[in-house]
């Protein structure tokens, strides 16, 4: 789920002019969804594909914005979109498929692989699966160099580890990596080779594949990022490299007949599924997925983001609701919160559709009384600004008690006073949906 962001330049200081506007009732959920998605591509310049279906039943399919924005080329339901790090649930797949059929163990090291790893013997199967071999998040300058796949993994294997294999979780795209090449050992086959044959053909996808720099990819979309001077070519990406933890392309429809396929037995035994959806740690990791319930309310979640110069991807399932939410980007929209907006109007809740945030000029006085600690997060004061957790990102005002965060307007924060002045809550507000968190004592 690695994430490329952005910090955008402060807002005109002026008043904000567009107010937010509320979903009520929720009547006619697929009215609604096209609404928020109409705001997004108004407000924030979306583009990219969407669906969402319940029961099987399609709630919201559609295209926006451009696949190619040279040619002015518009996107459609069925243009091919890099998915970045949803990659990940199709490596652990085939991996679960090789041990299904007794090629691997869950227990096997690093080192019957790969002898001349670095703590090859310390790193099994499963610590690469679940984030907890203690391999770094990822290697983003060789990916983006020419260089052979042989000096990658020369380089690769030079990057130390961030702890002690199985001591604790932190995500890993070079866990990933050698999972991918792993395949490529055990099976004999090529990575793309052995998940076209045994996952994309027997889901019926026929509109996914692994990228290389070489194929010439009918109905792929380009990849755009967001710049402080407007949109430019995402950069050069070594695709026999950048496997495993990315690399594999799709259409929203391919990825929906991939939905359909977890809940049956024809990829995977239910034996392998239950080892892929049960999280292994306090952040929920499972093998490809994070399960997480929604909204801590039972509605049980398995789902993917990803990011990558320009690519924002978002998968979704809930479960129990029969509810599939996926929005697929080529110009670093934020589809994970458009993903998250989505699913809330799905399962029926109240949304706030997206609205222009301008900043304004305020008395900074007033952030003395903000400042402490809500839920699991804190509000500081740095230098006459307001911070969420510390550095981590400023606060812009676009009013003297709601705050939008600098690097994305679809988040904001609202500050909350009891009837004496002092502030004991706040709401945060994420793709719409709002969560009222109070303050610690």
């Amino acid at each position: 789920m690695t994430k490329i962001y952005q910090i955008s330049k402060a807002a005109q200081i002026i008043l904000f002019i567009f107010f937010p506007v509320f979903i009520f009732g929720q009547k006619n959920i697929s009215e609604s969804l096209a609404k928020y998605m109409e705001a997004q591509v108004k407000v924030n310049d979306f583009s990219g594909t969407v669906l969402v279906t319940k029961n099987g039943s399609v709630l919201l399919k559609k295209a926006y914005g451009l696949a190619d924005y040279e040619w002015n080329i518009k996107n459609t339901i069925d243009t091919k979109f890099q998915l970045a790090s949803v990659t990940k649930q199709f490596t652990a797949t085939a991996i679960l498929q090789l041990i299904d059929n007794r090629k691997l163990s869950l227990n096997d090291h690093l080192s019957k692989f790969f002898p001349d790893y670095p703590k090859a013997d310390s790193v099994t199967i499963h610590m690469l699966l679940s984030h907890s071999s203690g391999l770094a998040l990822g290697f983003k300058e060789i990916a983006l160099s020419s260089m052979s796949v042989d000096s990658a993994y020369s380089q690769i294997k030079k990057i130390p580890y961030e702890f002690s294999p199985g001591t604790k979780t932190e995500y890993s795209n070079i866990g990933y990596y050698l999972l991918a090449k792993i395949i490529e050992k055990v099976s004999g086959e090529k990575y793309e080779v052995f998940l076209r044959k045994n996952i994309f053909e027997k889901a019926g996808m026929k509109n996914t594949g692994v990228s290389n720099n070489d194929s010439i990819i009918l109905k792929k979309a380009k990849i755009y990022c967001r710049t402080e001077k407007g949109f430019m070519h995402n950069p050069y990406i070594n695709w026999k490299i950048n496997i495993g933890h990315d690399g594999i392309y799709s259409t929203v429809e391919d990825l929906a007949l991939w939905d359909k396929a977890l809940y049956g037995t024809t990829i995977l035994s239910t034996e392998m599924k239950k080892l892929m959806f049960t999280p292994y740690s306090s952040e929920n990791w499972g093998y490809g997925f994070i399960i997480n319930p929604f909204y801590n309310h039972g509605h049980q979640l398995i789902a993917h983001d990803g990011g990558f110069f320009g690519t924002m991807t978002s998968f979704n399932r809930f479960t129990d609701d029969k509810i599939f939410v996926t929005v697929l980007s080529n110009n670093e929209s934020f589809s994970y919160i458009i993903g998250y907006g989505l699913s809330a109007i799905a399962l029926q809740k109240e949304v706030e559709l997206p609205y222009k945030h301008y900043q304004t000029k305020i008395d900074t006085t007033v952030y003395d009384k903000y400042v402490g600690k809500y839920g699991n997060f804190e509000i500081v004061k740095i230098e006459g600004r307001l911070y969420y957790n510390s550095l981590e990102m400023e606060l812009l005002p676009e009013s003297e008690t709601k705050f939008f965060r600098a690097d994305n307007n679809d988040r904001t924060i609202e500050f909350i006073e009891d009837k004496s002045g002092i502030c004991n809550a706040v709401v945060l507000t994420k793709g719409g949906v709002k969560e009222t968190v109070k303050r610690n004592n």
